[in-house]
């Protein structure tokens, strides 16, 4: 499970949230206060948030899900390829195609077609080409491996959504929900947490925050996928939820409630 202290949000500067001119009024509940025009993310609620997600990635994990890393931000896209590649998971970092999922039939043939392409130019059978075409198709090769290489390996719809900006990747959000696909997601004060299975408030900007709160997950799927391997999973998963029994879960729509505690 998630091993972070405050002092880690602090130092990784999770606590700061947009100007307040900018913020979304839903994330009211997530923020403490206000310092020289910008919001203060409520770090007890981020830490909160933290631990409720990377138990459900965990047991989601056990289960046999798969995750789809999602952040095309310039700030997120190398931490996202890493830490997806680390926990042996998809990702989209650069840009989201319409339909990945909600046409993710469409999306598998381009996938087939990329995955072709890259064993011909193994095979030597650019070599066969004239120059120019097989410049052509090199390129090609290049611009659907930046859309789509993150996912070649995905044969099925993914488990679950991590996404850094829901604000930014609303197109993977509103895909993710009309599939009932939950979505955790990374949550700045300008951002709409309806929808959000698993809300994370915390900064979605910052390079620190955004590998802090990545990394944690990774490292969620992969004590998942052991437990899962040591056919241990339905313990993991009994033992998830039981933890669960002492915290408030927050949920904010587009999926069942697997188990919940009053607030205290």
């Amino acid at each position: 499970m998630a091993n972070v202290s405050l002092r880690d949000l602090l130092e990784a500067g999770v606590h700061f949230g947009h100007q307040t001119r900018l913020w979304n009024p839903k994330m009211k509940p997530y923020i403490y206060g206000e310092k020289n025009g910008i919001h203060i993310i409520d770090l007890q609620k981020t830490a909160l948030g933290l631990v409720q997600a990377t138990r459900y990635v965990t047991a989601e994990v056990a289960r046999g899900r798969t995750i789809l890393f999602v952040g095309t931000k310039r700030a997120a896209r190398e931490v996202i390829a890493e830490e997806a590649q680390r926990c042996g998971m998809f990702y989209v970092n650069n840009r989201w195609l319409g339909g990945t999922l909600t046409n993710f039939q469409t999306v598998k043939k381009s996938i087939d077609r990329l995955v072709a392409l890259e064993k011909a130019r193994d095979e030597g059978r650019f070599d066969l080409l004239t120059k120019k075409e097989a410049l052509e198709l090199t390129r090609k090769i290049a611009k659907m491996e930046r859309s789509l290489g993150g996912i070649k390996e995905m044969r099925n719809l993914p488990g679950l959504l991590f996404v850094i900006d829901p604000k930014r990747e609303h197109i993977a959000v509103a895909e993710a929900r009309r599939l009932k696909i939950p979505v955790v997601a990374l949550c700045d004060t300008n951002c709409d947490p309806d929808g959000i299975n698993y809300v994370i408030p915390g900064n979605d900007d910052a390079l620190k925050s955004i590998r802090l709160f990545t990394s944690a997950i990774a490292d969620a799927a992969i004590e998942g996928a052991h437990a899962g391997r040591d056919t241990l999973g339905e313990g993991v998963v009994a033992a998830a939820s039981d933890d669960l029994g002492d915290v408030e879960v927050v949920r904010r729509g587009g999926g069942e409630v697997e188990q919940a505690a009053p607030a205290e």
